[in-house]
């Protein structure tokens, strides 16, 4: 399986995973926080879909805990 793909699928299942719990945010930013998350567990040598994806969302639950004031205001203001 190519990096590609192996990036695509992970990113899939956390984003299916956050959407159905509700959890996602502002879509930009939760797919850069993913990604970014995916992006730097490659740099380490993991290839694993599900670890990438686990500990993707498990840095997007940190990042969204510390922002979702923000987006509560934004959404709110609208």
């Amino acid at each position: 399986m190519t990096i590609r793909c192996t990036v695509e699928s992970a990113f899939f299942i956390a984003w299916s995973c956050l959407e159905q719990s509700g959890e996602l945010g502002p879509p930009d930013e939760s797919a850069n926080v993913l990604l970014d998350a995916i992006e730097a567990q490659l740099k380490t040598g993991e290839r694993r879909q599900l670890m990438l994806a686990n500990k993707a969302i498990d840095a997007y639950r940190a990042h969204a805990a510390l922002h979702r004031a923000s987006w509560n205001r934004e959404a709110r203001a609208g």
